[in-house]
């Protein structure tokens, strides 16, 4: 499916959420949003893509 990820089109074979940072090699702690939405992370494997949504990662940055 075509999904958008980070402002940049992709094609993916992930069905979910939690799938879909595997497959883009996503790993520790990140925050994701779905459509503008926030997706907590214990919802993530429970959150199902569909062809056109918009998928933002961020992982957090450190530093004062």
């Amino acid at each position: 499916m075509k999904i958008v990820l980070n402002g940049e089109a992709r094609e993916v074979a992930a069905t979910d959420l939690a799938g879909l940072l595997g497959e883009c090699g996503f790993s520790g702690r990140v925050a994701t949003s779905l459509n503008e939405g926030f997706v907590p992370a214990g919802l993530r494997a429970a959150q199902t893509l569909a062809d056109g949504d918009r998928v933002e990662v961020v992982a957090p940055m450190q530093g004062g």
